[in-house]
């Protein structure tokens, strides 16, 4: 299938702006949605970096010494008479800069009461903020919604605020809202969960206790990681290097390198959100680091 017509398995032909990113994987046929950007400070980018080689790194970026840009590439897919988004945006819940999607889905032409199910790799407000719109609606009113068990329990504890870190209670006020929003039609998930057949739920704790990325059958596995590698040059580059919004950095390292590991491997196709190209590539090693190769 030519790439116009996997957009157009996707998009209708009305929409106002150039259509997103696509491509088809086996079964799938895959946009990537925009919900704008981020801009993150060193301190949270890149936490073990010394001063110059942190300074360096922003300006590599785009940024400056307040900080540098992330995209938010949020994957739709289409599989039979599903429309499945892969987590909703940040809304109004985290920077202006954000909170894009939206308008991008109406832009594109897609109706946003057709998406069926909705995937959460994780509720960090970025990522969850988007369920509730600012004027208090749904984003995808018909949508079922997807959640890890462990994801659930660690972000709706009644106990929270006096079990976990202050740094994470707005965090979990958010998360707790987006969650409860959906309840009726929130379903929880153990790892290796099929969602639907040929999509299946990864477990890739660390970032959050129980974020979750998302596995799907074609010629090879391709593998949307969410925030599990949460930046490409970064720490494709400096593996060893913690990042500061993870809830637990050790674990949240292991869990890199090990997805890392197997990518690079087993020639897995690979896609972040935060990655600084909206299209999958495949992971090369170089020496003790890595290197993300266009596929």
């Amino acid at each position: 299938m030519t790439l116009a017509a996997t957009r157009d398995a996707i998009f209708p032909r009305r929409r106002t702006a150039p259509p997103p990113p696509a491509f088809r994987h086996g079964r799938f046929a895959l946009s990537i949605l925009s919900d704008g950007a981020l801009t993150l400070g060193g301190e949270i980018l890149a936490p073990d970096a010394a001063p110059p080689a942190r300074a360096a790194l922003l300006a590599r970026l785009g940024g400056d010494a307040a900080g540098a840009p992330v995209r938010m590439n949020l994957p739709l897919i289409r599989a039979g008479d599903e429309l499945i988004a892969i987590d909703a945006g940040a809304g109004d819940a985290f920077q202006a800069s954000a909170g894009r999607l939206a308008r991008n889905l109406a832009a594109a032409g897609i109706d946003r009461r057709a998406v069926t199910r909705v995937i959460l790799t994780h509720a960090h407000p970025d990522h969850v903020g988007g369920v509730i719109q600012p004027d208090g609606e749904l984003l995808f009113p018909n949508a079922d919604h997807h959640v890890g068990r462990v994801e659930w329990d660690f972000w709706t504890d009644p106990r929270f605020e006096e079990r976990r870190p202050p740094a994470l209670h707005g965090f979990a006020r958010t998360a707790a809202r987006a969650l409860d929003a959906v309840a009726e039609r929130l379903h929880l998930h153990a790892p290796g969960d099929e969602v639907v057949p040929g999509l299946r739920l990864l477990a890739t704790p660390g970032h959050t206790p129980g974020h979750m990325s998302v596995e799907l059958d074609g010629p090879e596995p391709l593998l949307l990681v969410g925030d599990a590698c949460t930046h490409d040059v970064v720490f494709f580059e400096n593996p060893g290097w913690r990042f500061g919004f993870d809830t637990d950095p050790d674990l949240a390292l292991a869990t890199r390198r090990r997805l890392l590991d197997r990518a690079a491997a087993d020639r897995l196709l690979v896609l972040g959100c935060h990655w600084t190209r909206p299209l999958p590539g495949r992971v090369e090693r170089r020496g003790a680091a890595y290197r993300l190769a266009p596929a």
